[in-house]
């Protein structure tokens, strides 16, 4: 576990000088980390969206986490639905060096705050393996309620995962950091 963070955890749009560290996430074994790596992939995948829509739609989008230092990994959320209610699936991920500070669970804090700020969905929900024990704690500490197990969704280094599903509610808890931004104090 590194040290716990010493500045203000930030989100913001994507710049063109994160890319590569987006790129890094597909590309780099390590960078991935272990639950996340699901072999190489199409770095410039990333350059292309943003190019065209800065990572930022209607359908979901990415926000860069950042301490003041530049980025450190960034979140994620993509629309979903169950029938005609729709709703947001949420997921984050940190470059090594940033993971085990708090950092993921200030990021995610915030994510929740500005999804449930800026679009009318009732519902977010994440997934992680049931062996990512470590962000299992991060969104129990970011309000999320663990829900079930999902068995055999992901197929990861040569087999399929089970997952664990959780979710947080609108009005579950008090909307942390949403009128001035997405910002948040010390992790």
């Amino acid at each position: 576990m590194g040290a716990p963070i010493d500045g203000t955890v930030r989100l913001r749009p994507v710049r063109e000088e994160d890319l590569p560290v987006l790129e890094s996430f597909l590309t780099d074994p390590e960078a991935a980390g272990p639950f996340q790596w699901y072999g190489w992939s199409d770095p410039g995948r990333w350059r292309r969206r943003w190019a065209e829509d800065g990572l930022l739609t209607d359908e979901g989008g990415q926000l860069v986490v950042d301490t003041g230092g530049g980025a450190l990994g960034f979140v994620a959320w993509r629309r979903t639905s169950a029938g005609r209610t729709p709703y947001w699936n949420v997921g984050a991920q940190l470059r090594p060096e940033a993971r085990g500070r708090g950092i993921g669970t200030a990021a995610q804090r915030l994510l929740v705050g500005y999804l449930f700020a800026h679009s009318p969905v009732v519902r977010l929900e994440a997934d992680t393996e049931t062996g990512n024990i470590a962000e299992q704690r991060s969104l129990e500490k970011a309000g999320f309620t663990r829900e079930g197990v999902m068995r055999a969704v992901g197929f990861r280094d040569g087999q399929w995962r089970d997952a664990v599903r959780y979710a947080v509610i609108r009005g579950d808890t008090a909307r942390p950091d949403t009128a001035e931004g997405p910002e948040s104090g010390h992790a």
